[in-house]
């Protein structure tokens, strides 16, 4: 971690240093507010994931409006977070190798510790790990429910691989994880609706078959920004898994209602801040925001609040603006916000988010990204 953060509290924003992760205090409250309400509306139990925002301080203001706890990804998320005072994580995914289970036995001696599996030899090896350190294990059984990456297939095998962690000492069969992470970012409202409709009935068949052999699945697990309406309302699943909710990023702006319009229920409240640093060539401008600043993999980011100038490039320590014809507001020294395409990747480029509320600096948070397994 950077031992400086870009700014103090209490300075003008425009003094922030760049680029910076900027989160916008008002609407991430919002955001919060919103998804807390619709899960209680829906009857379900919110379980946010930390993957996106890498923060303890962020997980316990979630878990004070009402979340059960927290989902991570590997074990040093797990870490981080149960550090952090987290006291029920779930590890939403599989974990393999020795020393990675051996730390996240040791987690279970401070917090409620969940993780998945799909196969008999993450059983075993779980198993050994929480014996070792006297503890218990929470386990879900994995099931592909459509996204085609890990999980056993639904019904039978789910049902065998439930059998193995019950009759598992230092293990306790809790439920399913069912995350369908591909139809997240289907563009349409009704490929949505029926990628999830697909993975309910998926679920519910699974659900049946073990509960018809005694085994009760506690936490049915998944369900993203994107999709989380039709899983929480499906009368199956137990628990949501969003992330993205809380920052929302250039990619999720992109899916559709069912008015064929762009989704507005949450706000953008995260920004990469950038500084304008060349204005060399007409019509091109230049910020300090590359690719060591913000993510591409969904594309490139937008400029916030202006439509005058487009973001078509990025190299390592630099980010290329394409600015209207004609049009010289950008000038050296400038600062400009851009809504990353994809929000989890570009906060685990950073050490720290400078939180504002107006135009000055409210708060400093560190990010614990857990690098590493």
């Amino acid at each position: 971690m950077t031992r400086h953060p870009p700014a103090d509290i209490g300075v003008p924003l425009t003094d922030v240093d760049t680029p910076a992760l900027l989160v916008d205090l008002d609407a991430l409250e919002r955001n919060l507010r919103h998804l807390s309400t619709r899960a209680a509306s829906l009857g379900v139990r919110l379980r946010p994931h930390a993957k996106t925002h890498k923060s303890p301080v962020l997980a316990l203001k979630q878990i004070a409006l009402g979340a059960i706890g927290a989902c991570c990804q590997k074990v040093s998320e797990a870490e981080a977070l149960v550090q952090g005072g987290v006291r029920d994580v779930l590890v939403s995914n599989e974990v393999v190798g020795r020393r990675k289970l051996e730390r996240l036995a040791a987690l279970a001696r401070d917090a409620r510790i969940g993780v998945c599996v799909d196969a008999p030899e993450h059983v075993e090896a779980l198993g050994s790990a929480a014996r070792s350190y006297g503890v218990t294990l929470d386990v879900l059984v994995e099931i592909d429910v459509g996204a085609g990456r890990c999980g056993v297939e639904p019904g039978e095998a789910a049902l065998a691989l439930a059998e193995i962690v019950a009759r598992t000492k230092g293990l306790r069969f809790r439920g399913l994880q069912a995350y369908h992470g591909s139809a997240q970012h289907l563009r349409g409202f009704e490929e949505r609706r029926a990628a999830i409709a697909g993975a309910v009935e998926k679920v519910r068949r699974t659900t049946e078959l073990l509960d018809r052999r005694g085994f009760h699945c506690e936490e049915i697990g998944g369900g993203g920004t994107g999709t989380y309406a039709f899983e929480g309302s499906s009368g199956v699943y137990t628990d949501l898994q969003a992330g993205s909710y809380i920052f929302m990023d250039a990619d999720y702006a992109k899916n559709l209602d069912k008015d064929g319009k762009p989704v507005h229920e949450f706000e953008h409240s995260l920004f990469v801040y950038a500084t304008v640093m060349s204005t060399a060539v007409r019509e091109r401008a230049v910020v300090d925001a590359g690719l060591k600043a913000v993510s591409v993999d969904s594309g490139m980011p937008r400029l916030a609040g202006r439509d005058d100038a487009e973001y078509f490039g990025a190299s390592d320590e630099h980010g290329k603006l394409k600015v209207a014809p004609g049009n010289r507001s950008l000038a050296i020294g400038d600062k400009v916000k851009l809504i990353p395409g994809h929000c989890d990747p570009t906060v685990n480029l950073y050490d720290w988010y400078v939180g504002y509320r107006g135009e000055r600096v409210e708060a400093i948070w560190p990010i614990a990204r857990g690098p590493g397994a």
